[in-house]
């Protein structure tokens, strides 16, 4: 389940609030500027079929946002990249477009840093999170990860990051995956 935990970015171990409710979590991410909806899923084939299960939402982010590239990434826990890829996205970083992703399956933490809070959203399946360009962040899929999402980017190259060089990121919690 979908859940958000709020703190302060010098205490991480007491949250401001916890919650799963939906309608929270979209409300408080809406007012830092951060997307969050929950839609409905179906089953999917194979990870090949994902992009054509969700051509009719892909086709109305894309005509909404201009994206050029669109793809679908899995990573389960016997990805023989899996601790690269985890790497990659664990230091606090922005990028110049909005990082969208929608949770075909599995689950993954990303965390923001948007003033002098942070905001450990867990995403699940059917999740679509929207950060938007600019906003410091990592990402967490865990040690032993389980995800496929849908990835949308302006940029025909993909993800671009711009390190903030902020060992934020470490003091905070790693994810660790309820999902098998």
């Amino acid at each position: 389940m979908s859940r958000l935990q709020i703190f302060n970015d010098d205490d991480a171990g007491t949250a401001l609030l916890d919650t799963e409710d939906a309608g929270v979590i979209a409300a408080e991410l809406d007012a830092i500027g951060v997307r969050f909806e929950r839609w409905p899923t179906r089953p999917v084939a194979s990870p090949d079929d994902v992009l054509s299960a969700y051509a009719t939402e892909i086709d109305a982010l894309t005509a909404e946002g201009g994206y050029r590239s669109i793809d679908a990434m899995r990573v389960t826990p016997d990805h023989p990249d899996r601790a690269a890829i985890r790497t990659k996205f664990l230091a606090e970083h922005t990028h110049a477009e909005d990082e969208i992703r929608f949770f075909v399956e599995g689950e993954g933490l990303f965390t923001l840093h948007e003033g002098s809070r942070v905001f450990n959203m867990l995403c699940t399946q059917g999740d679509l999170i929207s950060v938007p360009a600019g906003m410091r962040h990592w990402f967490d899929m865990g040690e032993r990860p389980h995800f496929t999402v849908i990835r949308l980017f302006l940029n025909p190259d993909g993800w671009l990051a711009t390190f903030t060089g902020d060992d934020i990121a470490a003091r905070f919690p790693r994810h660790e995956p309820v999902a098998a």
